[in-house]
């Protein structure tokens, strides 16, 4: 429709859903054009919604980044499988995103007998299609498809960005007309501190791989503009036991400054001024059981 000689404006939310490590933040951070989703290969890297906003041929599309849906264990588990769920009742389209590499796993089989529950249009996306020959591709689109019907069926490379303009084209046309939702420049609703602080935490993951289990976290208690234009962080990595403590920290401090350089190298990049970071340890046991801890997540506490 055109209105006074100009096309309407549309907008709406789009939510990913998915296991764990299947691309999602990778996908995000691909459509947006930046990186506002951190990416690590640990399962639950993404802990809370992330919104990430495209204007796409007039349209304003805002993805929901979710976190990965599994087996829940613990409490904070459970808080961030409910979360997801939310995101997707609120949102107008559902990205149902899969490893092709993994296919139809014991989790998307648990998250396509979900979706029955959801009377929202569902789209597939296939990911990683680069490592995986086209004819098993149609199979799998097949299998899944006989499963739970799907409006439309994508196949991409979140990492190399192959079918990723596609999405966008489909999805700038099936959102509704209406008002965008952000300013035109906003590519996120997520504060900068935040941003900060998952930054962090992502090269905590990078650097330790599997020494050091998913249960920590970063906290930011200072964040100061200076007079020559740079930025003084103060950040706490938690752990929940002394011996954590000890394989952050390293042999005579190492470790943490490791971390600490590759963070203030990208959050420099991402806020275009000088940082001065510095991290520290210490011990907050039982932290993912602190309701504070999941009210700044915006995850809910109670868990029934």
């Amino acid at each position: 429709m055109i209105n006074n000689g100009k096309l309407a404006t549309r907008s709406g939310f789009v939510a990913f859903i998915g296991a764990p490590n299947v691309g999602k933040s990778t996908f995000l951070n691909r459509l947006i054009g930046k990186k506002i989703s951190i990416v690590t290969h640990k399962i639950q890297t993404t802990r809370f919604l992330v919104r990430g906003i495209v204007i796409h041929n007039n349209t304003q599309i805002v993805f929901i980044d979710t976190p990965g849906i599994f087996q829940p264990r613990k409490r904070f588990d459970h808080a961030m499988i409910l979360t997801t769920w939310d995101g997707a009742r609120n949102a107008d389209i559902v990205l149902v995103i899969i490893d092709v590499q993994t296919g139809l796993s014991d989790e998307v089989e648990v998250i396509l007998a979900s979706l029955k529950n959801l009377s929202h249009p569902r789209i597939l996306v296939l990911n990683k299609i680069d490592q995986m020959k086209r004819q098993s591709l149609l199979k799998l689109t097949a299998e899944i498809n006989k499963k739970v019907s799907f409006k439309r069926t994508f196949m991409i490379s979140a990492l190399n960005g192959l079918g990723c303009d596609d999405v966008l084209d489909y999805l700038a046309k099936l959102l509704p007309e209406g008002p965008w939702y952000y300013p035109e420049h906003q590519i996120s609703d997520m504060p900068i501190h935040w941003l900060a602080a998952e930054i962090t935490r992502e090269k905590l993951y990078l650097r330790l791989h599997d020494e050091l289990p998913y249960s920590s976290t970063i906290e930011t208690e200072c964040w100061e503009e200076c007079k020559d234009g740079s930025l003084r962080i103060k950040q706490v990595v938690c752990v929940e036991r002394k011996s954590q403590k000890k394989i952050v920290i390293g042999h005579k401090g190492t470790t943490i400054k490791s971390i600490g350089q590759a963070a203030r190298k990208e959050i420099s990049k991402i806020l275009e001024q000088p940082v001065h970071l510095f991290l520290f340890v210490k011990v907050c046991k039982n932290w993912s059981n602190d309701p504070e801890c999941y009210r700044e997540m915006g995850l809910d506490f109670q868990i029934d």
